[in-house]
């Protein structure tokens, strides 16, 4: 059995795996890392490999947690991935989308495949049908938007997503709402606008925390997968033992 620990900006995500089979998820928060870490090794006596994947820096505590019986992977850039990787500066490349990629590659084999992952911030990564990857785009999350108006302004109230139905505001909160929320999906349109130019046909991947809430309001067919880092970390973690 694989074990898969995804610590994230805001959030940690756990998985266990038994070959290519996801059996257990947990998201917690991080100061209940190690804690979660006891509870699964207690529950799943099999685990025997783990990958561990950090955006910042990993706790070196937690590979003092995991007991030695089990291999242990630190993902990085100098892994070995199953995509070619022609992005200029791998070293500089968040890991989450290292794995990201892997999982396009390996779920969509000899397909053009752009990953959209709305998180803490919005990444875009696009993989082409011979397994070429180039880069993408970062922008702010959508709870980072929110935080961005309210924190470099003096009376703009800090909001949380909530759904909309009209592009014009008619009071403050519902004009935040309207330039946060329809300025992020008119932005993920204009993406898929331009690669659309570029490609003919193409599969489109939505995952991350805001997944869901965006993915009702985006017009585009596309897939919308909450366990897709997840798949590409399991993934790693075989092709690299």
């Amino acid at each position: 059995m694989n074990l898969i620990i995804d610590i994230g900006n805001s959030k940690v995500k756990i998985a266990v795996y038994s070959k290519s089979a996801i059996i257990f998820s947990t998201t917690r928060k991080h100061n209940q890392l190690y804690e979660t870490v006891f509870e699964i090794l207690d529950k799943f006596k099999n685990i025997n490999k783990c990958i561990l994947s950090a955006v910042g820096k990993l706790p070196t505590a937690l590979l003092n947690v995991l007991p030695k019986t089990i291999t242990k992977v630190e993902l990085s850039y100098t892994l070995n991935f199953p995509f070619n990787n022609h992005y200029k500066t791998p070293q500089t490349l968040g890991v989450d989308r290292l794995a990201l990629v892997s999982a396009a590659v390996v779920l969509y084999p000899n397909e053009n495949v752009l990953i959209i992952d709305a998180g803490t911030c919005i990444t875009y990564d696009f993989v082409d049908a011979k397994s070429n990857y180039f880069g993408g785009a970062i922008s702010p999350g959508l709870t980072m938007r929110y935080k961005a108006l309210h924190n470099q302004t003096e009376k703009l109230p800090l909001l949380k997503p909530k759904s909309i139905t009209s592009v014009i505001g008619q009071s403050t909160k519902e004009c935040i709402h309207s330039g946060v929320i329809n300025g992020l999906i008119y932005e993920i349109e204009g993406v898929l606008t331009y690669y659309r130019s570029k490609y003919h046909d193409f599969t489109i991947i939505l995952t991350g925390g805001d997944s869901k809430f965006l993915s009702k309001r985006l017009k585009n067919s596309i897939f919308a997968d909450s366990n897709f880092l997840l798949e590409g970390l399991n993934h790693i973690l075989e092709y690299n033992t």
